[in-house]
């Protein structure tokens, strides 16, 4: 791996955080897209993150992997949830998913195959890789 990658891949993951906060208070405050439960299971772990990632980078302090990455293995792990009720792998009624609106409503389709819980799920996994890498490279 390249030495600008590994020198940046904090900032990537914080722009990820950065970008996926801003595009959930997007759906939600100006187009209007009520969140289900597990999206906002996945907002309580995503917004965080923001902060901490950013402090860290600034402060350069290397315990802030200690509470970000939970963060962010717990996130993709609801986001990776909510995308098997999505995609119909596992049944809705199976989940707590009966107050308010469903977790499998539709808001978006771009390319006939993305939608918010996979832009959710491909956010976490570029945040836990990127701290996983730049964990790996700093021994931390």
């Amino acid at each position: 791996m390249t030495r600008l990658i590994k020198d940046n891949i904090l900032y990537i993951a914080w722009i990820t955080a950065v970008v996926s906060m801003a595009g959930s208070l997007y759906f939600g405050e100006i187009l209007g897209f009520t969140p289900c439960v597990l999206c906002w299971y996945q907002r309580i772990a995503m917004y965080p993150l923001v902060l901490i990632i950013g402090v860290g980078i600034i402060k350069k302090d290397r315990n802030f992997l200690n509470y970000a990455l939970p963060l962010s293995v717990i996130g993709g792990a609801i986001a990776f949830y909510q995308n098997l009720l999505y995609y119909s792998v596992i049944q809705e009624r199976l989940i707590p998913c009966t107050f308010g609106i469903s977790c499998v409503t539709r808001y978006i389709n771009l390319l006939g195959f993305i939608d918010i819980p996979l832009l959710s799920l491909f956010s976490f996994i570029i945040i836990t890789t990127a701290l996983l890498i730049h964990k790996k490279s700093n021994h931390v």
